[in-house]
């Protein structure tokens, strides 16, 4: 199966429906597959490799140069236009394309040029020529359709190898999960070149043939402005633009009244920002769960059938099971253990990293997650935190999560982040960093307190620390490795 044709069949059904609709303008079906017959045509004079680098704001441009790339045959290679310079450059010679297709406007905002030998952009095609029309390329399920790169807590990025088989499986396993039908409108601002934006905001609607509305930036005011124009239905996001939403001026149950869905996704969704939002919009908030290696939806959770601090059953092929990483048995159900996953859409490895992939998949196919999770009766997921953030405080099993999740329902706190922190006598100690809401200030000592009060002693931090903000990642993730470079010199 070529994860384009679908895509194809989908836009000459719609030809003169509008299908897609940027910062920019709309688009129709055809317009869409007309402008990738031109962008393929690009790709085909100036790229000689079989990866194509793609640097691309959200927008149409992203579907459009990857229908393109598919349609020749290539492999899709997003670049993250966020990362370092010198990241950037390693990304572009490890997967060993020699072309980049960007956008002026984006090179602008980021202040520098891909080093790469030949590079196009978008809005110097003419596409008011007649395109040059072309067969598509039939690949087969095992052909490598496009190399996400992922940034680890350690050491260079990874290129996920992902199929064509891995993308459409998982673009049907979301699309059942999400129950989502041709008459629904997703919105959503998610980078593209990440995983949950390339797959489930982007390939998804444009396969099952449902209207899909872009912005480039995340601003409150335009989500609002745009769910009420488009009467959007899906919303995809990740918790702090959730965070964004419920804490933003003017925002009321109108913006959202056609709202079916709205998950979460990247990171567990603290309580207080799903209560806040659901009093605020009258909707719930559903979580899902995932990772680039599995293109990357496994879980999601729905309406009608959810679980608070579920992530929810595994989606249709979905595998899932408990094991305990010190012996490889299989737990029963309510027992935590690392959460291994398998299905159609697990990777085909890490490009090049052979050793890598053999530590990632075990002797049975399962990915190892590197999750701390536990599976109740009825197969609900519920994740617990990460394995190698685990803190150990005298003997005692901690997971930062659990400590956030009492620091962020402080009515002063806008968000939080643990760490554990070497300890003579314990072992280890935990340390909160805590970012205030916006004009609201607050003292160590009574969040202190506050943890007193809610917590067993030895989950309690030892220190927190008020910071102006909390570092993360371009999708507004919490980076919970840079916290320990705001500890005070004598601590980190």
């Amino acid at each position: 199966m070529s994860v384009h044709w679908p895509i194809i069949r989908s836009l000459l059904r719609n030809a003169r429906r509008p299908m897609v609709v940027d910062d920019r303008r709309s688009y129709t079906g055809a317009e869409i597959l007309i402008a990738a017959f031109h962008v393929a045509s690009e790709i085909e004079r100036r790229c000689s490799t079989e990866k194509v680098g793609l640097m691309l704001p959200t927008s149409a441009a992203f579907p459009i140069a990857a229908l393109a790339t598919w349609m020749l045959g290539r492999t899709v290679v997003p670049l993250n236009y966020l990362l370092k310079p010198e990241e950037l450059d390693y990304v572009i010679d490890h997967c060993g394309t020699d072309y980049v297709l960007t956008a002026g406007p984006l090179l602008e905002a980021i202040g520098r040029t891909p080093v790469v030998r030949s590079l196009s952009l978008i809005e110097d095609i003419d596409f008011r020529a007649v395109p040059e029309l072309r067969w598509p390329a039939v690949t087969s399920n095992d052909q490598l359709a496009t190399l996400i790169y992922t940034s680890g807590t350690t050491g260079k990025p990874k290129g996920v190898m992902l199929t064509h088989g891995n993308l459409v499986a998982n673009v049907l396993q979301g699309a059942r999960g999400m129950r989502a039908t041709a008459n629904e409108v997703f919105l959503g601002v998610l980078p593209q070149f990440h995983c949950f934006g390339m797959t489930q905001l982007t390939l998804t609607p444009l396969t099952i043939g449902a209207k899909v509305v872009y912005t480039a930036r995340f601003n409150p005011g335009k989500i609002f402005a745009l769910a009420r124009e488009h009467k959007a239905t899906v919303f995809i996001g990740i918790p702090s633009m959730y965070g964004a939403l419920v804490n933003a001026k003017g925002g009321k149950p109108e913006d959202f009244a056609s709202m079916r869905l709205m998950v979460s996704g990247a990171e567990p969704l603290p309580d207080a920002t799903f209560e806040r939002f659901r009093e605020k919009f009258n909707i719930e908030i559903c979580e899902g769960f995932g990772m680039t290696e599995l293109a990357p939806a496994t879980n999601v959770s729905v309406p009608d059938s959810r679980r608070r601090h579920s992530v929810g059953k595994p989606l249709m092929w979905m595998e899932q099971r408990i094991v305990d990483p010190a012996t490889e048995r299989e737990l029963p159900p309510n027992h935590e253990g690392e959460l291994r996953l398998r299905g159609p859409n697990l990777m085909s490895g890490y490009y090049h990293r052979e050793e890598d992939t053999r530590k990632a998949i075990d002797d049975q196919g399962y990915m190892r997650t590197g999750d701390i999770a536990r599976i109740d009766e009825e197969g609900y997921l519920f994740i617990t935190g990460r394995l190698k953030e685990m803190i150990i405080v005298g003997g005692e099993n901690v997971f930062p999560r659990e400590v956030e999740e009492i620091l962020n329902q402080h009515p002063a706190v806008c968000a939080s982040g643990v760490i554990g922190v070497r300890d003579d006598v314990r072992g280890e100690v935990i340390v909160g960093f805590v970012e205030p809401k916006e004009g609201v200030s607050i003292e160590s000592d009574e969040l202190r307190v506050w943890c007193r009060d809610r917590l067993a002693g030895y989950k309690c931090p030892r220190e927190i620390h008020v910071v102006e903000a909390l570092p993360r990642n371009p999708v507004g993730k919490i980076l919970r490795k840079d916290l320990r470079q705001l500890l005070p010199a004598e601590e980190g």
